[in-house]
């Protein structure tokens, strides 16, 4: 009697797809139980902190340039998936530091989102701590202040907001960055809306080194001496930094040795 001919057996890729399957929905459910996390624990943004953290210096003391990047958590459920970055410039022998930022909500108000103002660049992003990227001083940082508020002030998109794909305000200091490369900035892969070129698909990667390639920052490839490699897919930014060593992942940042651009 011929033998039943046996279906090919798939077994492996069926427990293989089956296991992608019940990651992606536990991340989906991790995803939408931490954002509710964060928004009950947000609470009123009008009472949440602004203090500053003792990150940077006192400007009465401290009579030479200091420029310092900074990124914090945005407020409520938009802090599970990316940061609100700024820079702060504080000119030789000024006494106070001003900050340089876009700010989406100030466009109920007027026709730009972009915000020049004193205040304590250390201070908490509504009760969400920050995090020192970039820190330059004395003459290296003398020399760079001009040139960041005239970036600053060509930005194109400063009537514009979109928390995602951009522009934002990681759009923004990408866009200083980008003019500014003796930063060596590597914002985090938290910084959706970074990699937002606009129309255009080619530039430097946010760095100002390297390459970039974006379609409107919801798909982008980017490579350079001071970012690495980094995958953009829909806003989920994935990397790795041989360079300067550190995995690259959504939701929770860089892994990796501390690293903060000095000069």
């Amino acid at each position: 009697m011929a033998r039943l001919a046996h279906p090919p057996r798939r077994y492996g890729l069926d427990r293989v797809l089956r296991l992608a399957r019940a990651l992606a929905r536990g991340l989906a459910l991790a995803v939408v139980l931490a954002a509710g996390c964060a928004a009950v624990k947000s609470g009123d943004w009008r009472t949440a902190s602004r203090e500053p953290t003792g990150i940077a210096p006192d400007p009465a003391r401290v009579r030479e340039a200091v420029i310092q990047v900074y990124a914090a958590r945005a407020f409520g459920w938009r802090g599970v998936f990316g940061v609100h970055t700024w820079v702060a410039v504080k000119p030789r022998d000024a006494h106070a530091s001003t900050v340089y930022e876009v700010i989406g909500w100030q466009l109920r108000y007027g026709n730009s989102a972009l915000a020049i103002h004193e205040r304590a660049p250390d201070a908490r992003w509504f009760g969400a701590e920050p995090e020192l990227l970039a820190d330059v001083r004395g003459d290296a940082a003398q020399a760079l202040v001009a040139r960041i508020d005239a970036a600053a002030r060509a930005y194109p998109w400063a009537g514009e907001y979109s928390v995602w794909p951009g522009p934002n305000s990681n759009t923004f200091v990408a866009w200083i960055a980008r003019a500014v490369p003796e930063l060596r900035l590597d914002l985090p892969p938290t910084a959706i809306g970074k990699d937002y070129l606009g129309s255009r698909l080619l530039a430097a990667a946010p760095s100002g080194s390297g390459l970039q390639f974006s379609l409107g920052g919801m798909l982008a490839l980017t490579a350079s001496r001071v970012e690495g490699l980094e995958l953009d897919l829909f806003g989920l930014c994935f990397g790795l930094n041989p360079f300067d060593p550190a995995l690259k992942l959504p939701f929770i940042g860089r892994l990796g040795p501390e690293r903060v651009a000095r000069r």
